[in-house]
């Protein structure tokens, strides 16, 4: 098992104490978890200087932080984006996305060079990504309105390189009425269709490629797991794919120690900061590895920077899960 400290355009090399991590001779501490435009930010402030900034430099002189910091709502990482097209995927490949609760993993792959193809089942949702598309750059991300349980169908003609996706944790959000919407379902129900979903995306997966899900357990009524993190493992190995490899992302803080004091005083739960972080691979992982090609640590463009703060609005799926 490993923990990522995510950090704009690094490559998740050693880690230390408070997510702080050694990438290019500058200690550092990462806020990308907390601002999906963080990179974005820090390129436009080099672009607008003429010269590039540590970590340290711009988060000290320049850095303005979201103002989703005291939201409650947690967005999805555009650095943990990053990392996974970079090291996961091959560059000019295709993403395909059968959870696109967000425009986030799409407008990242545009910036990384990936083709990114996403589904959700509400129009919504897809609209909300659309409306962000023009943060996007050449291949333009795909989004698709429809039941993900069509998606071996709708994508028919997708040879993809790479599943990237943040499913719904089971009934820990309600995002609609829709009986079709796993979120309204009851667990075992949810189990099943999520099951199908993943089987019917890795259809669509090329032969040795690897898959990414982002995860975290979740509790039922009576506060006991649902060990939807290990189901996850189960549903891409029902599928045919071979679990690979298991990360950690340490996700913000925020008021967990306040509320996880009343929690264990009731209950004895502890406070949950943190996110699983799964790959899987179709086939034959030194070969995924090598259609992967060699490994691209470089740091996506500033050009079209201004509008990062198109980013910086929370995606409605995205969940508080400390």
């Amino acid at each position: 098992m490993s923990k990522v400290s995510t950090r704009p355009g690094g490559g998740g090399k050693k880690v230390k104490a408070k997510a702080e991590q050694h990438v290019g001779g500058v200690l550092m501490t990462s806020d990308s978890g907390n601002d999906p435009a963080y990179y974005f930010k820090k390129q436009a402030a080099e672009k607008k200087l003429g010269r590039e900034l540590t970590t340290e430099e711009f988060q000290r002189d320049y850095y303005e932080g979201p103002d989703s910091y005291t939201s409650g709502t947690s967005i999805f990482d555009p650095v943990l984006c990053e990392l996974a097209y970079r090291w996961f995927s091959p560059a000019g490949g295709v993403v395909l996305d059968p959870f696109a609760g967000g425009s986030v993993r799409g407008i990242v792959a545009s910036h990384c060079g990936r083709q990114y193809i996403g589904m959700d089942l509400r129009a919504e949702q897809i609209e909300a990504n659309r409306a962000q598309a023009d943060v996007a750059r050449d291949p333009q991300p795909v989004w698709h309105c429809g039941d993900s349980l069509t998606i071996d169908k709708v994508c028919a003609d997708v040879d993809a390189d790479f599943i990237f996706s943040c499913p719904p944790y089971a009934d820990l959000e309600v995002y609609s009425d829709d009986p079709a919407d796993l979120s309204t379902m009851s667990y075992e129900d949810f189990r099943a269709v999520y099951f199908e979903i993943i089987a019917k995306a890795c259809s669509r997966l090329k032969e040795d490629r690897f898959a990414c899900f982002v995860v975290g357990d979740v509790r039922d009524k009576k506060g006991n797991y649902y060990n939807f993190v290990g189901d996850t493992v189960e549903a891409f190995r029902a599928a045919g794919l071979h679990f690979y490899n298991e990360a950690i992302l340490v996700t913000c803080v925020g008021s967990l120690p306040i509320r996880a004091g009343k929690q264990f005083s009731s209950g004895r739960k502890l406070g949950k900061t943190h996110q699983n972080v799964l790959v899987f691979v179709k086939g034959d992982g030194k070969k995924a590895t090598a259609a992967c090609g060699e490994c691209d640590f470089g740091e996506i463009s500033a050009e079209g920077s201004d509008d990062a703060e198109h980013l910086s609005q929370p995606q409605s799926s995205s969940l508080d899960l400390s």
